[in-house]
């Protein structure tokens, strides 16, 4: 099991992003039904809130814009397509994503849709938001590994990770990287 667990709040998107695993060839969100199950039993979502195919779609394009913020943060170069973006501004907008303070003074990003999918979506990017001031957003990467692609919280103390796990991705990079060097 991977575990490069990123500091709460910012966790609950990791482990959003990671809902589909490539490795595995499973999708936590293949369904209206495994997605209305997961989203539930991670509190996302009442249990009375409609998820249907257009809502489920629109949940896996919002994951997959997430997925597409995170590899930015992962290989600087890298751009984040026009449609990404557009489904996490739309997520923000229809959440109404704004600033709001806690009792002792503390400002909060806080979304004035706080049930259904939108308020879900609103507090995903809220997470992100407050990730993003805090500098800890940065540290949420995709693996690098073609054949992976893993959300994981780089801990390395000058933030070069970039695979989800040296033994594994890593290496089989390093390797095929060797093989290429030496074919024949």
């Amino acid at each position: 099991m991977k575990r490069q667990e990123a500091p709460q709040p910012l966790e609950l998107v990791r482990q959003f992003v990671n809902t589909f695993d490539l490795e595995r060839h499973t999708d936590s969100l293949e369904t209206v039904e495994l997605a209305r199950a997961w989203l539930t039993n991670h509190g996302v979502i009442g249990e009375l809130t409609i998820v249907d195919e257009p809502v489920r779609q629109r949940i896996v394009d919002f994951r997959e814009a997430l997925r597409s913020l995170a590899r930015a943060n992962s290989a600087p170069d890298d751009r984040v397509d026009q449609a990404a973006l557009r489904a996490l501004e739309d997520a923000i907008q229809d959440s109404g994503v704004h600033l709001g303070f806690h009792t002792d003074g503390r400002p909060d990003l806080v979304p004035e849709a706080d049930t259904g999918i939108k308020g879900a979506l609103g507090r995903y990017m809220a997470i992100v938001g407050l990730a993003a001031f805090d500098g800890s957003w940065r540290r949420l990467k995709i693996c690098l590994a073609h054949d992976c692609q893993w959300a994981f919280y780089d801990h390395s103390k000058n933030r070069s990770g970039t695979w989800c796990q040296m033994s594994e991705c890593g290496n089989r990079s390093k390797v095929r990287a060797y093989r290429a060097r030496h074919a024949d």
